[in-house]
């Protein structure tokens, strides 16, 4: 694999990475500062947020700049850490 090809593949997982903590910090400010983990916002935010990463990363994906056990690893990472913050939430 050429340097520019590992280069692309870097950048891409980077941003990929820079837009799921960019969502878990949204959900957070969210939840602190607006609305519960049960209003119908939270979980509209949530879902819309969550399908436009998805969405990303299957682009990525299509274009072989990250492997599907990548894309994976980036939802996942960020599903357990949403849960988590929605566990503080309720026991707070």
């Amino acid at each position: 694999m050429s340097d520019v090809a590992v280069d692309h593949r870097e950048k891409a997982y980077a941003l990929l990475k820079a837009d799921a903590d960019k969502i878990l910090r949204l959900i957070k400010v969210q939840m602190d500062n607006l609305t519960m983990p049960q209003c119908p916002l939270y979980e509209e935010v949530l879902d819309t947020q969550m399908f436009g990463l998805s969405r990303e990363i299957h682009f990525a994906v299509r274009l072989h700049l990250i492997s599907e056990e990548e894309g994976k690893s980036i939802l996942d990472n960020l599903e357990k850490q949403l849960n988590v913050l929605h566990e503080a939430a309720q026991n707070s």
